[in-house]
């Protein structure tokens, strides 16, 4: 009898964990992260422009290389939209779409981002620094960046700051979103001049 009453509490013990474990779990879990990604926006195309273009690495602050996407970095604080991510790392979102946007701007060159697998030699690499890509209190995006591109054949360079303001047509995410690539756009836009 004792026996059968010790098997009786170990099954019991062992039962236990396993029922209370899918109850735990359902009150602890997060929902899925919305994932979201930057889209081209349309330019007016130029005729001239280096035959071939180099998009090298963007290079981002600390604060925005990350999953979640950054709304705000007003009042000294970084608001971050905690489940609303990237689908993609956002220094090589931001250089895929400058590879797109460039290319329908500069129909007559050939342009490429330096993290891919083509090797070519360019005649002229672009230098991108953004130094904010974020929004105000306001939900106004602020893009400020630094380009800088090195011509080949024959050698110069140009250098110039941009300040570009978008406002959101939301204050969702998906609206934040949608400034941010308006203001990508915006600065292919003058890369593409600073290109002729």
């Amino acid at each position: 009898m004792i026996s059968s009453t010790l098997g009786r509490r170990r099954f019991g013990a062992f039962a236990l964990p396993a029922l209370a474990v899918p109850a735990l779990a359902a009150c602890g879990a997060s929902p899925e992260p919305g994932l979201y990604t930057l889209a081209t926006r349309p330019g007016s195309t130029l005729p001239r422009g280096p035959a071939i273009v180099a998009i090298r690495d963007i290079g981002l602050p600390g604060y925005l290389d990350r999953k979640e996407i950054v709304r705000s970095t007003e009042d000294l604080k970084l608001d971050v939209r905690a489940n609303s991510w990237w689908g993609e790392p956002l220094g090589g979102l931001v250089s895929r779409i400058l590879v797109l946007d460039l290319s329908q701007r500069l129909p007559n060159s050939k342009v490429f981002g330096e993290a891919g697998s083509i090797t070519l030699d360019p005649n002229a690499s672009v230098g991108v620094d953004l130094q904010r890509f974020d929004a105000d209190k306001a939900g106004t995006v602020i893009l400020l960046a630094q380009v800088a591109i090195q011509f080949n054949r024959p050698t110069r360079s140009a250098a110039r700051n941009f300040s570009i303001r978008k406002s959101a047509t939301t204050p969702d995410t998906a609206g934040h979103v949608a400034a941010m690539s308006d203001a990508l756009g915006e600065l292919a836009d003058g890369i593409a001049s600073m290109l002729q």
